[in-house]
């Protein structure tokens, strides 16, 4: 039976291990799935080690994204844009290689299962860090009207937007600078919440003005109940308010598809998971 697992810090809430199983089910797969605590000093060695020892894939989270990306022998394209590594597998030679599937679990659950549409759309991201950093890789690829960035410390996001504006068109503000915009009649069709707001039960400033007809707001973060963001979307009266259930389904069914070479059915874990939380 194939090893597999994810690394991180703290990592024993991780719904990744029952995810893959139900996956594995599905698929009719053979392998195992566990939940890895480790420190940063025992990042490099496990891995090497649990490869070394035949393991099948890892999946890795905060805070060991950058790790991943530096241990990695070779990165995809996305993971490259991103610098930042969710799954290690190895190639034919035996190499350890990292991809980043954090973007694509995000597009996936916006344009299939949201049927939300990106293309041509103006969007708002708040924060500049690992989060936000993972998705624009594919975000960027979309074809969006305009990307706008803000962040508490502005020159985080100038960094993201000068790093990939060759990309697509993207801007970078302050809250305080957001405000003004708002002043001005600036409103978005998709705003996404990438800061650790919700990890810390807050909600960032935010004029209900942003909020454009029809718009969808989509939290990163998911949790039991309603993170304090989709709440606010939801009392503004956002057409969609959605929590990144979806997108750490998705995400993982694009790691199981690069391990297993097949693409498991994603609905049925997500209403399972809708169900248990």
């Amino acid at each position: 039976m194939s090893k597999y697992a994810v690394l991180g810090n703290p990592v024993s809430h991780s719904k990744s291990p029952l995810i893959h199983s139900l996956f594995a089910e599905q698929t009719d797969q053979a392998m195992n799935y566990l939940a890895i605590p480790l420190e940063e000093n025992e990042f490099e060695g496990f891995v090497r080690n649990f490869f070394a020892g035949g393991g099948g894939g890892l999946n890795v989270t905060v805070p060991f994204k950058e790790n991943a990306f530096a241990l990695a022998a070779s990165c995809s394209p996305r993971a490259q844009l991103a610098q930042a590594v969710n799954t290690l597998f190895l190639d034919d030679e035996g190499n350890i290689c990292g991809d980043n599937t954090d973007g694509i679990g995000l597009v996936t659950d916006l344009k299939v299962n949201n049927k939300v549409t990106i293309s041509g759309q103006r969007v708002l991201i708040l924060g500049a860090g690992g989060a936000v950093r993972g998705i624009m890789a594919a975000l960027v690829h979309e074809h969006a009207a305009a990307i706008t960035i803000v962040n508490r410390t502005v020159s985080k996001a100038e960094l993201l937007v000068q790093e990939m504006q060759s990309l697509a068109p993207l801007e970078a503000m302050s809250y305080e600078m957001l405000q003004e915009a708002a002043d001005n009649g600036r409103s978005y069709d998709l705003i996404i919440n990438g800061s650790s707001s919700s990890l810390q039960g807050e909600m960032p400033r935010l004029d209900v003005r942003l909020i454009a007809p029809g718009c969808c707001c989509y939290d990163l973060m998911y949790s039991a109940t309603d993170t304090p963001f989709v709440q606010w979307a939801k009392q503004q009266g956002a057409n969609l308010s959605i929590d990144g259930l979806g997108m750490l389904v998705e995400q993982a069914a694009e790691a199981f598809a690069l391990w297993r070479g097949v693409r498991p059915n994603t609905a049925p874990v997500m209403a399972l998971l809708r169900e248990q939380s």
